[in-house]
């Protein structure tokens, strides 16, 4: 049950990529007035909101004016890296509800910041080294090097030379907006998690924990997930070594509401953190959240941004990642470079009894670039399987329903989900 009557309130959101549409289709059931915000005509939750503007969500300035002028309730960025920050900003100058500080939000934007505290917190963090390292030639080969902030994977390079190091260094550097960079054990052989807390009333509670799949890398998609399986095979080692340790370091920030997302590695009875955010994760997993155990995500964020109650939420959070017994699987289907001449299937997807969601994010006719990156994820796909049946049946049946054809009928879908079983357990 909704506490708040907010019809009639007006909204602000930042960004307005597909996966913000499920933030808008919310707020609108809930009789609220919906605008949506970038530098781009035709972003898909554009479409579905009351209204929209034509200001980069980095615009601080045009989007407070823009704000006072049209007298704007609340404001929230739900999952986008770079409005993190201008997010902060914006309410700060409208006095309007925010899930962070200045101090929250430089240290879970910062990979730097983030793992000094997590040092000082007693939470694991993966084993670094430095320039001088490097040079010294004191370094036990692979190494990750990335860019102290950066969005999209971009400038990561995992190196196995000094002479590939030194050029990662500089990669990292120029993508990054500080020109730092972190270089970091190559953990590529251990379970990649993520995992998101909701914070209500200062108490973190966790509702996503999962087990992030990587593309192959003779695909150049080692990079990027192409599923997220929740929960994670991990969950019960997290719950007994390692939980307990993150929510004291959360509560330590002192955030009183909304959400903290923090991935990191598998590394026997413990997690090693990496990268951290003050926003939701990307992906629809806060629509099977809501299906399955009725904690919304979306809704109570909305309901903060517009009322500033830190004390309550849409639905109970505790233990929620646990999904009844179920288990959720967000499939990103990946393509090889070249161009899209035919996509079918989806709409036959969406009507099999386990899809809780389906989205086109690249459309017929598209380009498609080989770099590795985001660029090459055409669909987004949320599966809710019941304990008793078979996860990969569930997934091979999308495969074989969903395709992807370039000119020559052929089809472009690699890096294909294969899921590895309870090896963590």
């Amino acid at each position: 049950m909704e506490r708040y009557n907010l019809k009639g309130k007006k909204l602000l959101i930042l960004a307005g990529a597909g996966v913000h549409n499920k933030v808008v289709r919310a707020a609108k059931e809930m009789g609220i007035y919906t605008i949506v915000t970038d530098y781009l005509p035709d972003s898909p939750a554009k479409e579905l909101a009351d209204e929209s503007w034509m200001l980069n969500i980095m615009d601080v300035d045009g989007i407070v004016k823009k704000c006072k002028e049209e007298h704007i309730d609340g404001v929230m960025n739900f999952c986008i890296d770079p409005a993190q920050k201008p997010y902060l900003e914006i309410c700060e100058r409208l006095n309007l509800p925010c899930i962070g500080t200045r101090k929250t939000f430089d240290i879970l934007t910062d990979k730097r910041k983030f793992k000094d505290y997590c040092v000082e917190h007693g939470v694991d963090v993966i084993p670094e080294y430095t320039e001088e390292d490097i040079l010294a030639e004191n370094v036990e080969y692979p190494i990750f090097i990335k860019p102290t902030n950066s969005r999209g994977s971009r400038g990561q390079t995992i190196c196995y030379s000094k002479k590939e190091a030194i050029a990662g260094i500089a990669i990292a550097k120029a993508e990054s907006s500080d020109k730092g960079f972190v270089c970091e054990k190559y953990m590529g052989n251990h379970q990649d998690i993520g995992s998101a807390f909701f914070v209500v009333n200062g108490e973190p509670h966790l509702v996503k924990f999962g087990d992030r799949y990587l593309g192959r890398e003779e695909d150049n998609l080692n990079k990027q997930v192409i599923c997220t399986k929740l929960p994670s095979d991990s969950s019960i080692m997290f719950e007994k070594y390692v939980m307990n340790r993150v929510k004291k370091m959360i509560k330590s920030l002192g955030i009183k509401f909304g959400p903290v997302f923090l991935q990191g590695f598998v590394d026997g009875n413990t997690i090693r953190y990496y990268d951290p955010a003050q926003r939701m994760p990307g992906g629809d997993y806060d629509v099977i959240l809501e299906k399955t155990t009725g904690f919304s995500t979306v809704r109570s964020w909305i309901t903060f941004a517009l009322t500033g109650d830190i004390d309550s939420s849409v639905g109970n959070p505790e233990k929620v990642y646990r999904l009844n017994g179920g288990t959720a699987l967000l499939l990103t289907i990946t393509v090889r470079p070249g161009k899209i001449q035919k996509i079918i299937g989806l709409e036959e997807v969406l009507k099999m009894p386990y899809t809780v969601y389906g989205r086109q994010i690249i459309p017929e006719g598209a380009e498609i670039p080989n770099t590795g990156d985001i660029a090459q994820r055409v669909a987004a796909i949320g599966l809710y399987i019941k304990e008793d049946e078979d996860i990969q049946a569930c997934v091979n049946s999308v495969y074989n329903i969903y395709k992807v054809l370039d000119e020559n009928g052929n089809s472009m879908i690699v890096s294909k989900f294969q899921y590895r079983g309870c090896e963590n357990e």
